[in-house]
């Protein structure tokens, strides 16, 4: 009986789902409307991007608002100008003479003249807008993807690895570029109440009525839009997890680095099944939304439509009466008709902002989280050379969103100038260690101490600048060969002399020079002329971070796991000849370089259950002895 389908809408791994009942933030008028808070950050973020451009924007705006009245105004000035001119007797077929000599037909041209004029400027100062907010988005967007790639890196470790909070990022990431267009309707709104207030003025003196009117029949519209908004918004947040798992498998089914097991393992179906699935759902509900929010549009449009006809129709029938002249007749109705269209415009441009500020809440959120590992206000300096060692005290630490303790009573000490080797089964508390002694994670109880110190107690740039780390899942950067040796110590990206002594320490060095441009050599397949190398070819190249930044203590996290068991035993006996003096810890599956560690913590359930040398362990009897004699009848 063939194993049930999986349902393509239960999560993947890692996209938290919003738990029931909760609702995104944002969800009464008042919060959302209260969402403008930021709108002043924003506008700091902006100008501190664009200091010159911004205000010139703004100026722009404010020379362009009184261009509609005018025109339409000069429009009028004509239509009467023309109605007059037909009350006049004229010759046959008038000359340019007498457009030039005839004072009413002179000015009627000077009035043409003008209404060009201004149709040229509106034109010239559109354009020029346009330039400027394109410029300034530009540089708001890559200030602010700045800000975001920095302040991401400032987070803890815990903060990447939670789910809820990668939706926090992944919300953050997309409002990053496009919301500098915030700012620029806030000044078109600006603009346009300029615009609204001429009109209005000039409407007031004729037919101060029709003002009223027209505002009348656009706040249901107002509101219908607000609710609407309200309700993409809330779509948006839910669908976050979604969203997180389209944009997962869209890599996954299109990406070098999963081509391979893809092809082989024949998930091209299954993949694309599964992004149809989800991605027809959120068209689905976009599709619902967006019908929905048509009717109703509708409706409230055609009531405005309504409005603005009865209007029409009386101030027809007022310039049929002789009370308006044919030009007070199109200036009174081209008003009233950009009059409509600005009040509705405002309207929804404030539902909008007022919308898009709710996003901009995704986006500052994210810059209000705040790191709980974090450099003291006074650092003690880093002991240059460590003397005493590192000492865990009773540790114990539970990853975060969970109750099951990850190392617990922990006591060891790593003396200055040791290699320690830690040996344990997969889920011993290895790993933790490293992060722990790192400071990626702080310790749930307990103490770790440098040098009788805390390690919270020294600056944690400094304390992580004095510690090489190489983990297993090391990443393979899409960089030249020697960039990437110089990621162990980027500030010395410019020393070709220390990146080649690396990579010789590592015997990356022969790897790289069989390359066609050596360390010039862009690696990965990611861009054009790329070479990828060989999982044992990556791992020495990334052993070389460690030589490059010539740390006072360094750490193997099973970096060799793609090495043979002669290759990965050449590493580590160079490492420790070329470490001598350095304090190191090596973590490995394979005893025959784990023996040559001073010493070896054996770890079980997060515990150290044996300490010693290989042959101090060997006498014991114990779990090492066990586990060693496992690996070594596999040899035999």
């Amino acid at each position: 009986m063939p194993a049930p389908r999986p349902d393509p809408f239960t999560p993947l791994p890692g996209a938290a789902t919003p738990p029931p009942g909760a609702a995104p933030p944002g969800g009464a008028l008042a919060e959302r409307f209260g969402a403008l808070r930021h709108l002043p950050a924003l506008a700091r973020l902006v100008y501190a991007a664009s200091p010159r451009l911004l205000p010139a924007s703004l100026a722009l705006r404010l020379a362009r608002a009184s261009l509609p009245v005018l025109m339409l105004y000069v429009a009028k000035l004509i239509l009467d100008a023309i109605v007059a001119e037909h009350a006049r007797p004229h010759p046959v077929g008038l000359g340019l003479d007498a457009w030039t000599s005839d004072p009413a037909l002179g000015r009627l041209a000077g009035l043409v003249a003008l209404e060009f004029g201004l149709a040229i400027l509106s034109d010239l100062l559109g354009r020029a807008s346009g330039l400027v907010d394109g410029l300034v988005a530009d540089r708001y967007g890559n200030a602010a993807s700045l800000r975001l790639m920095r302040h991401a890196a400032a987070l803890d470790l815990a903060q990447f690895e939670d789910a809820a909070q990668q939706d926090r990022l992944e919300r953050a990431r997309r409002q990053v570029t496009g919301r500098s267009n915030l700012l620029f309707q806030l000044f078109g709104q600006g603009q346009d109440l300029i615009t609204l207030a001429a009109f209005a003025i000039g409407l007031a003196a004729y037919a101060p009525w029709l003002i009223l009117l027209v505002a009348l029949a656009l706040v249901p519209a107002f509101l219908n839009e607000t609710h609407f908004n309200r309700q993409g918004y809330r779509l948006a947040w839910t669908r976050t997890p979604e969203r997180r798992q389209i944009d997962y498998l869209r890599t996954l089914g299109a990406s070098v680095e999963s081509a391979k097991e893809v092809k082989l393992f024949g998930l091209n179906g299954y993949i694309a099944e599964r992004y149809a699935v989800l991605a027809e759902k959120l068209i689905a509900d976009n599709r619902d939304l967006a019908l929905r929010r048509a009717a109703w549009g509708g409706g409230f449009a055609a009531l405005g439509t309504l409005a603005y006809y009865a209007a029409y129709a009386t101030l027809v029938w007022r310039t049929a009466a002789g009370q308006f002249s044919i030009g007070d007749l199109a200036f009174l109705a081209g008003s009233f008709q950009r009059l409509r269209a600005l009040i509705e415009g405002l309207l929804q441009g404030v539902s909008q902002i007022a919308s898009g500020a709710q996003y901009l809440d995704d986006l500052f959120a994210f810059f209000a989280l705040v790191p709980a590992i974090r450099s003291p206000a006074a650092p003690v300096p880093f002991p240059t050379p460590v003397t005493h060692g590192i000492v865990f005290s009773d540790v114990g630490f539970r990853y975060p969103g969970t109750d099951i303790w990850a190392v617990r009573h922990l006591d060891f000490h790593l003396r200055a100038g040791e290699v320690l080797a830690l040996v344990g089964e997969n889920g011993a508390g290895k790993t933790t260690i490293v992060k722990l002694l790192t400071r990626l994670y702080d310790p749930t109880e307990g103490r770790v101490l440098l040098d009788g110190r805390p390690l919270a107690d020294y600056d944690l740039d400094d304390l992580r600048g004095r510690i090489g780390v190489i983990f297993q899942d090391f990443v393979r950067f899409n960089l030249t060969a020697g960039q990437n040796v110089a990621v162990g110590r980027i500030e010395a990206r410019d020393d070709p002399e220390r990146i080649t002594r690396a990579a010789g320490r590592s015997l990356a060095d022969a790897v790289i020079d069989r390359l066609p441009l050596a360390y010039d050599q862009p690696l990965g397949k990611l861009f054009a002329e790329g070479v990828d190398l060989s999982g044992g070819q990556w791992q020495k190249i990334a052993l070389s971070r460690a030589y490059m930044r010539e740390a006072e203590i360094l750490i193997l996290d099973e970096p060799t796991a793609a090495l043979d068991a002669r290759a990965e035993f050449e590493v580590f006996r160079r490492f420790r000849d070329l470490g001598r003096g350095r304090t190191a810890v090596l973590i490995s599956h394979r005893f025959s370089t784990v023996r040559m560690a001073d010493r070896i913590l054996v770890l079980d359930g997060g515990r150290v259950l044996e300490s010693g040398t290989h042959a101090e362990l060997q006498a014991k009897g114990g779990r090492y002895a066990e586990l060693f004699e496992l690996q070594a009848a596999g040899y035999r």
